[in-house]
């Protein structure tokens, strides 16, 4: 008697497709938080408190986590 057992996989393929957009968007937020770099030690660079670095890109990491728990939690077979 053969047994056909196939291995299944956690999650489903719509779960991977979220997971990977999830991660996409915090790796943009990390992007986005990144630069600023002063040639100069002495002087102070006001780009650091940019709209972008204190706004903008921590909401998109906290955005991206959120998308791969709910990618993670996400039962598709329902």
């Amino acid at each position: 008697m053969e047994n056909n057992n196939k291995p299944e996989f956690l999650f489903e393929k719509v779960n991977y497709k979220i997971l990977l957009i999830g991660l996409a968007v915090i790796a943009l937020g990390f992007i986005l938080m990144s630069g600023g770099a002063n040639e100069n030690p002495n002087e102070f660079n006001e780009a650091v408190f940019s709209f972008r670095r204190i706004r903008l890109a921590p909401t998109l990491v906290l955005i991206g986590f959120g998308i791969t728990i709910y990618s993670i939690l996400k039962n598709p077979k329902k």
